[in-house]
């Protein structure tokens, strides 16, 4: 594969640094927004850098992931608390998951194999 799949990664506290670098351990390109609220500029910036994928970070898992399903017709799927339920959502053909606070590196290596493995 030439490109590396894009996974972009927005939380509401600013981190998502652990989960990027599950991204890039994967073989993914890892996004992630800097700053307090960043969960709700995942659509924004899943359009700009055209991701494969969005992880979305809040308490109830939902906002970021709701907004970017509202703002640009994002599958979403959000109130999440494991990486399996993750995978599952990828097998699904959702493009944005939104988690609750869960900010470990396996979680993104593992989404990311995942992702690679369906797109081929």
């Amino acid at each position: 594969m030439s490109e590396k799949l894009v996974v972009v990664i927005g939380d509401r506290l600013g981190k998502g640094q652990n989960v990027g670098k599950g991204v890039e351990a994967a073989g993914g390109q890892a996004v992630v927004i800097s700053g307090f609220g960043a969960d709700m500029k995942l659509g924004d910036e899943m359009q700009k850098h055209q991701a494969a994928l969005g992880i979305s970070f809040c308490g109830s898992g939902g906002a970021g992931a709701i907004t970017a399903q509202s703002k640009y017709g994002y599958q979403a799927r959000y109130g999440m608390r494991s990486i399996e339920e993750g995978i599952t959502a990828i097998q699904e053909g959702y493009q944005v998951l939104g988690f609750g606070f869960l900010d470990s590196e396996e979680l993104g290596k593992r989404l990311t194999e995942e992702l690679m493995k369906l797109k081929g």
